[in-house]
């Protein structure tokens, strides 16, 4: 690809990823085709970015929703064209009504849609507040976590009302505990997962293809400040463990106290509890997430 290829939007959308300089993001940018995430690597390769972590800005308004029962919970995503109408009554009201139906009927979007609420459907619901409100609606997206014996916890950020936010999250914890102890320390740990943005508990639940890419970032690094073999080794392993503090649930520094991580927390409170804690998993809907702006 040549530079004339490279647009503004692009190189903009790399530096708010990496936080590089214009010139070398589009220097990324030109030497990888234009691919964002190689372009990424390829920073981070030259020492001129940290591990991405800021979300892409995307176009899109609306509410997380989400509804909890004893041993279940679920998150839905419902969007709207602005703001404004994500302040709406009806539209929170729809949002919460959706999210009761989908804690019901599971995380199938056209199943979800298709449930009838007295005489009408999910869909015609959507369809009267369009109508009423006079902007676009629709529902993108649900996740549900369930739990045999502890307890379902939710958080969520920027909420207007109760059920509903900017950012949702729902965790699970898996102990046979005192449940309203359970409920507190969940909530915490979902406050946590809405902040930090973990993408799995532990490194086991990580992709393989996610350590793989890292693992080459920390070598190729290594390798170009000329070290030995044996000494990349180190530094990659080395490096991985650091990788796995920044992503990983229970390896990250507890927002409530960054000198213990989540999994000493989570310990240290099992004596409070009455019984051993796990977090069973763990799901994190932020609004707008993945959409990328025409």
């Amino acid at each position: 690809m040549s530079t004339t290829n490279v647009t503004a939007g692009m190189v903009k959308e790399l530096r708010d990823k990496t936080s590089a300089g214009m010139m070398d993001c589009k220097a990324a940018l030109t030497e990888t085709g234009g691919d964002l995430e190689a372009a990424v690597d390829w920073l981070r390769k030259k020492g001129l970015s940290k591990a991405a972590k800021k979300a892409g800005r995307v176009a899109a308004e609306g509410l997380i929703g989400a509804a909890v029962a004893a041993n279940k919970g679920i998150l839905v995503e419902v969007n709207s064209e602005t703001d404004f109408v994500a302040r709406n009554d009806l539209f929170q009201g729809l949002v919460k009504m959706i999210a009761n139906v989908a804690l019901d009927v599971g995380t199938d979007v056209d199943k979800i849609l298709a449930a009838r609420i007295g005489d009408r459907t999910v869909a015609d619901a959507i369809s009267e507040t369009i109508a009423k409100v006079g902007e676009n609606m629709t529902l993108r997206r649900a996740a549900a976590l369930s739990v045999a014996r502890g307890v379902v916890a939710n958080y969520m950020h920027n909420s207007p009302d109760e059920g509903l936010g900017r950012i949702g999250v729902i965790v699970t914890l898996e102990s046979a505990g005192k449940a309203d102890e359970l409920k507190a320390i969940g909530r915490m740990v979902a406050m946590h997962v809405a902040s930090a943005n973990p993408q799995a508990v532990d490194p086991s639940g990580l992709d393989a293809a996610t350590i793989e890419r890292e693992r080459n970032v920390l070598a190729d690094k290594a390798k170009a400040q000329g070290k030995p073999a044996n000494v990349v080794e180190k530094i990659v392993e080395s490096g991985l463990k650091t990788f796995y503090k920044e992503v990983c649930l229970l390896d990250q520094p507890f927002i409530f106290d960054d000198k213990k991580s989540v999994a000493q927390a989570l310990e240290e409170s099992e004596g409070k509890v009455g019984a051993p804690i796990k977090v069973g998993g763990f799901a994190r809907f932020a609004l707008g997430e993945g959409i990328r702006a025409a």
